[in-house]
């Protein structure tokens, strides 16, 4: 090991890793969600289809893990700490959002510690422009496009096999439904998987261990395969709520959700515009149920999602802020 790796370095890049963990916790779990609870998937079977996947979507681009690493704070006026501090915001609260089983933004989480952890830093001049147009482009992909997406391929797969017997749709599109889901994980992978590694490689950046930000395979590996364990351990509290309580789905709204969400968010990450899986997945579930009737949606339940949404900006903006701060008065 370089003599580079100082033990704060390590510490920090450790949580790094702790919040790609919890992202497995939180996030992951939205790929297989509506697979496991339709039944089409066993839970283990979902499970080793999203790690296959999340793992092949990192390595499809890293524009995303740019647009996170050094599009959203300076590089070149942060420090570890600074990084540090986000992290430790997105693990306390995906953990405590976990516990009452409600899926949280890590995009959203993760920017914001960036962002909370940055002015505590340098102040207002931190922060990028350019990556924030990117962020808000990618709240509104994630809300209306999302939404839009899932609710137009149900209402068009309606009116193509509204004669059809129901045995004959559920059969079809239970083997459909694995195709969604297996393009669903690889999409959460291709953008909420270079989150992570684009905060890691930024990390490796400050820390002086590269001389300019590049990705290097080992950190795509080493991040895939933490979110993969994140998954694996807690993932069933988000699937319950994503799967079950939302709302009543059967294959054919699965795979409409699915299929929506997961076309919105390859082509956000083509753009490198981060945004949130949770969100998009939500939203196109929300549009499918519509579909139905207005009253198949859980309201209720939407409403403590949207409600675990907008406590996130703030809530880990506050958290990264207050403990660079301490951090600084710690170095002293």
């Amino acid at each position: 090991m370089s003599a580079q790796f100082s033990p704060m370095l390590l510490a920090v890049l450790g949580l790094v890793l702790a919040a790609e963990f919890v992202n497995g916790w939180t996030d992951a779990p939205n790929a297989i969600a509506t697979v496991v609870s339709t039944r089409v998937l066993s839970p283990g079977r979902a499970l080793l289809l999203a790690a296959v996947l999340n793992v092949l979507g990192t390595m499809s681009g890293t524009a995303v893990a740019a647009t996170i690493g050094k599009g959203i704070v300076r590089p070149e006026i942060i420090n570890i700490y600074t990084v540090g501090a986000a992290m430790v915001a997105i693990v306390f609260w995906s953990t405590l959002a976990w516990f009452y089983g409600l899926p949280t933004s890590e995009s959203h989480a993760l920017i914001a510690g960036l962002t909370g952890a940055g002015l505590a830093t340098a102040g207002p001049e931190v922060l990028l422009w350019a990556g924030w147009q990117k962020v808000l482009i990618g709240l509104l992909f994630s809300t209306f496009l999302g939404c839009f997406g899932g609710l137009f391929l149900m209402a068009l797969i309606y009116n193509i096999w509204a004669k059809a017997r129901p045995e004959t749709v559920r059969k079809l599109f239970g083997r459909l439904q694995v195709v969604s889901a297996g393009f669903m994980a690889f999409s959460h992978g291709a953008n909420d998987g270079q989150k992570f590694i684009g905060a890691f490689t930024l990390v490796l950046l400050l820390g002086g261990v590269i001389p300019s930000f590049h990705v290097s395979i080992w950190v795509i590996l080493l991040c895939a395969t933490m979110m993969g364990i994140g998954t694996a351990i807690g993932g069933w509290r988000i699937v319950k709520t994503m799967g079950l309580r939302l709302t009543k789905l059967e294959p054919v709204h699965g795979f409409a959700a699915e299929t929506g969400a997961a076309l919105v968010i390859v082509f956000a990450s083509h753009l490198g515009i981060p945004l949130s899986t949770t969100h998009t997945i939500s939203s196109a579930i929300v549009g499918v149920g519509a579909t139905r009737r207005f009253s198949a949606v859980r309201w209720g339940v939407s409403r403590d999602i949207i409600t675990a949404w907008i406590l996130t900006f703030p809530i880990c903006g506050f958290i990264a802020w207050g403990v660079t701060k301490i951090a600084v008065l710690i170095a002293r």
